[in-house]
């Protein structure tokens, strides 16, 4: 398991190993937030950064899941930041992963495997490393800042900890490491490479996901507004932001109205501010 080596501490520009580790990254098709249009995804993207950052190591691709026309747009933006090709594991759609991913990195044996924290589609709840690192029985560390070396079977970590605050931290591998946006960001993606590089196909059955397939899946609706929230630290703050006059005009004041008309009036604007539909 990772222990504390240093509670406060500086990356290093240039990261070194002391032997030539074999890192496997696991990428994802990404999900623009405001097109809506198929993209490498954001942490995916700065994982392979990290690895491209160690300069004596082998990194390598692989991504498992259902393969057509936009996720092959997406990984391609992978193949551009500087791969040859990259490992496909093809599976049917609402397919569980795991089994395919921890069979695969079982035969591939790497040092080290990065990958974003949180995927930008499907499910997108985070637990795929949790749950691929207790099926390989492997370590697993979180908010990976950067790697500062990998030698004699350890690899030194720098965490990335609330306030930009970093602590250095020792892990016997394999291990698997997740990487957010406090990580550095991704170079941007060549084209030519990414037109060039290749998927390399592995065949491996798909294993159906029981529990996703009884999820009612439907959009999301939009959120009701907060209410303002004051932040006073002493009682006349609390007494000015009290007594001010509220911002915006757009209320109205209803008098000599019958009950029908005010509880009209009332489901009228909770219907307008999205708290009913």
């Amino acid at each position: 398991m990772p222990h504390d080596a240093n509670s406060q501490a500086s990356a290093r520009e240039q990261p070194h190993t002391g032997e030539q580790p074999s890192v496997a990254v696991l990428i994802s098709m990404g999900r623009h937030p405001l097109t809506g249009r198929a993209r490498r995804a954001d942490q995916d993207a700065r994982a392979v950064e990290m690895a491209l950052s160690l300069s004596d190591a082998q990194p390598s691709l692989l991504h498992a899941g259902h393969f057509d026309h936009d996720s092959e747009a997406a990984l391609r933006a992978y193949l551009g930041m500087g791969f040859d090709a990259l490992e496909l594991i093809e599976q049917e759609p609402g397919a569980d992963v795991i089994s395919a991913l921890s069979d695969r990195l079982r035969e591939a044996a790497p040092q080290l495997v990065l990958t974003g924290a949180r995927a930008e589609t499907g499910e997108g709840s985070g637990l795929l490393p949790y749950l691929l690192a207790d099926a390989l029985g492997w370590p697993i560390v979180t908010s990976l800042a950067s790697i500062e070396c990998i030698e004699q079977g350890e690899a030194t970590l720098l965490q990335a900890l609330p306030r930009g605050q970093r602590r250095r931290l020792r892990v016997r591998l394999p291990a698997i490491v997740t990487v957010d946006s406090s990580a550095p960001a991704a170079r941007q993606s060549a084209f030519g490479p990414a037109r060039r590089g290749v998927f390399e196909r592995v065949a491996h059955a798909s294993v159906q996901d029981a529990a996703f397939a009884e999820w009612d899946v439907q959009p999301a609706r939009k959120r009701p507004k907060r209410l303002k929230i004051v932040k006073a630290t002493s009682a006349r703050d609390r007494f000015k932001a009290a007594a001010a006059k509220a911002e915006g005009g757009g209320g109205q004041v209803l008098a000599d109205v019958t009950p029908e008309q005010g509880a009209e009036a009332i489901f009228k604007l909770l219907q307008e501010e999205g708290v009913l539909r």
